[in-house]
């Protein structure tokens, strides 16, 4: 990695804790009082958790401007540059990606709705690529980390992290003495389960449900046919969090992960809401370096331009030998264009 970006590293961690702290009720577990948007960001509808959070970023942002110049992606502000100003402990506005900074892309709460319902864990999804002189891909992050959000009376919580090349590593977070467990190797189990497992063909939106239903049963019937898979024994899951969805796939719970939304339009002809690169760039180098493959729609290897905008879709294993026995099954079931809402 670029001097600038491992410098950056350990205030990366520090970011995820913060965030954390900011948006867990350790010391007043009680829900957050509203449910409703607060406002719309570049990405996505901003909830309180997601305003404060931002808040907290904010101020992390222009710390780190002022030791040295910085691009940053969040889901409410988008792309913004900065760097050390004229007068010391001042920042300035930079005007584009060519200032030999690190350019950093994050989403403060990957998953707050079910979050703010006391349903699952959100997570907090970092994603750092080295300096260059244009937006980022996916393919150009360095650094990734996986920060788990959990519910409030959780004692601990998960933590992964990778290092482009040199694998994910893996801790536990003591909320209570709020300490980091040292690192450890992170593996995914690439068992090539059919039977018993669950797979998620994400379609938690009613609009697009019966779609992406029919495309998933399209898959489980050559399961069947070609694999001898007990269709009664492939289970369904709906975590309404990309990043979540990859921090399972990477731990070995999930057999697959299918996002198809930017192939599916709703009833009004329109695409439907779709994941966004910053929902999942860190966690995507952390599961490709525990050894998953993550694939965009057509089956090549998922690299898109990292911003608040552009929809998302990938299918993911955890292993190579998983996506050999599944992959062929749905390049067959695949679309190759928008299905109707019939």
């Amino acid at each position: 990695m670029h001097a600038s970006l491992v410098a950056l590293v350990p205030r990366l961690r520090e970011l995820a804790h913060g965030l954390r702290e900011r948006v867990l009720p350790l010391d007043h577990p009680t829900p957050w009082e509203s449910h409703r948007p607060v406002g719309q960001g570049a990405g996505d509808a901003t909830f309180a958790p997601d305003a404060a959070a931002e808040t907290w970023l904010d101020a992390w942002f222009e710390a780190c401007a002022r030791m040295g110049p910085l691009s940053l992606l969040s889901e409410d502000r988008g792309w913004r540059h900065a760097g050390p100003g004229a007068e010391a402990h001042t920042i300035r506005a930079l005007p584009d990606f060519d200032h030999g900074g690190p350019r950093v892309v994050v989403d403060p709460i990957d998953g707050t709705r079910p979050w703010l319902h006391g349903l699952r864990s959100a997570w907090s999804v970092i994603a750092a690529a080295g300096p260059g002189k244009a937006q980022p891909r996916l393919a150009e992050v360095e650094f990734g980390l996986l920060a788990e959000i959990p519910l409030a009376h959780a004692a601990t919580a998960h933590w992964f992290e990778a290092i482009q090349g040199q694998g994910c590593r893996t801790a536990t977070v003591d909320l209570t003495a709020r300490v980091l467990s040292p690192l450890a190797a992170c593996q995914t189990p690439d068992l090539a389960r059919i039977d018993h497992a669950f797979f998620s063909f994400f379609a938690y939106h009613p609009a697009v449900r019966g779609p992406i239903d029919r495309l998933g049963l399209a898959f489980f019937e050559r399961l069947e046919r070609h694999e001898g898979a007990q269709i009664v024994h492939c289970y369904d899951d709906q975590y309404i969090a990309s990043g979540g969805q990859l921090a399972l796939l990477l731990q070995g719970q999930y057999a697959m992960v299918c996002d198809p939304r930017p192939r599916v339009l709703a009833p009004d002809g329109k695409p439907t809401q779709c994941a966004k690169p910053y929902d999942l760039a860190g966690a995507v180098l952390c599961a490709r370096e525990a050894g998953c493959v993550v694939l965009d729609l057509d089956g090549e290897p998922l690299n898109v331009p990292l911003d608040a905008h552009t929809p998302v879709g990938f299918v993911a294993y955890p292993g190579p030998r998983s996506c050999a026995r599944l992959q062929p099954h749905w390049a067959v079931v695949s679309p190759g264009r928008l299905l109707g809402p019939g």
